[in-house]
């Protein structure tokens, strides 16, 4: 069973206060930001200190339940990805998110040049995983499933994430959400299909970041629906988020309890294809989800 990835939080690259709490948010993933967060004329100094900062926290024994840390690059059709990629091979990111990705042939050049950088740097060809943002354009929203038929860069892939403030510009929607707070159609659209290629590949749905972060009763609840849909995580923007997602993204004690009675059960009827839990019925596909749930828990 690997590291729980229930949440993902965003940290300036160019801010040395910043990247010192890091290690202590209790979010599962550190992203140290590149691109949104950190100003052009930043960007130099942004790389510097983000590797400087990754070599440092190497060197420290890690603590228990440390966070892994990766690296949100530049979009991959701008000059500056490159730069990124190099300045920060040398810290030995766990990944990197790419924004604004187009599909999976756009993210061939990237592929094929950590597999340069890897061995120049002691790390192992293969690992560096890789997160793209995958609905930023309308291009990229309607490449989403391309992800979900294998490529070159399937090994790498650890999840799927998307986000709708720069969606939203792009096709000049005026709002996100309805009235009730749900996302409009396209959004929905995006969301639903970010879920089901991700499952399809066999890699982590991680949903997008709840902008209010003041608004904590709004992220409660949007993160228990994520987590209820099959989303295994959630993109955080303020170290307030972390705990609230944490907890929503963590399997309770009845459904854990629920989970391995019927396993039990089954074990106990091999060759069953239904059976009798508590006055209901249960089959095959109950058995896998109380088995993925299990899974997630460790």
């Amino acid at each position: 069973m690997g590291l729980p990835i229930r949440s993902w939080m965003f940290v300036p690259g160019d801010s040395e206060k910043k990247l010192g709490k890091a290690p202590g948010l209790g979010a599962d993933v550190i992203i140290i930001d590149l691109e949104d967060a950190v100003a052009p004329e930043a960007k130099a100094a942004a790389r510097d200190m983000t590797r400087h900062w990754l070599e440092q926290v190497r060197a420290a024994d890690p603590a228990e339940g440390a966070p892994q840390y990766w690296v949100r690059i530049n979009p991959l059709d701008t000059s500056l990805w490159h730069r990124d990629v190099e300045a920060v091979m040398p810290g030995k990111p766990a990944g990197l998110m790419v924004p604004k990705a187009t599909g999976p042939d756009q993210m061939r050049r990237l592929v094929e040049m950590l597999y340069e950088l890897e061995p120049r740097n002691g790390v192992a060809p293969g690992t560096t995983q890789l997160l793209p943002l995958v609905s930023e354009t309308p291009r990229a929203a309607i490449t989403i499933p391309a992800y979900g038929t294998g490529d070159v860069e399937m090994p790498r892939l650890a999840g799927l994430t998307w986000g709708a403030e720069d969606l939203s510009a792009a096709i000049g929607a005026t709002r996100k959400r309805d009235a009730d707070g749900r996302w409009t159609d396209a959004f929905r659209m995006v969301r639903a299909q970010v879920l089901l290629t991700a499952h399809a590949a066999g890699v982590a749905a991680i949903d997008t970041l709840h902008a209010d972060f003041r608004d904590m009763t709004g992220l409660q609840r949007v993160a228990r629906d994520a987590y209820q849909d099959g989303f295994a995580g959630m993109l955080a923007i303020h170290p307030s988020q972390v705990a609230p997602i944490n907890a929503a993204f963590t399997p309770g004690a009845e459904e854990l309890a629920e989970a391995r009675a019927i396993v039990d059960l089954f074990a106990q009827n091999p060759g069953a294809g239904a059976l009798q839990l508590d006055g209901r019925m249960i089959d095959q596909p109950h058995l896998v989800q109380a088995q993925k749930l299990l899974a997630r828990a460790g």
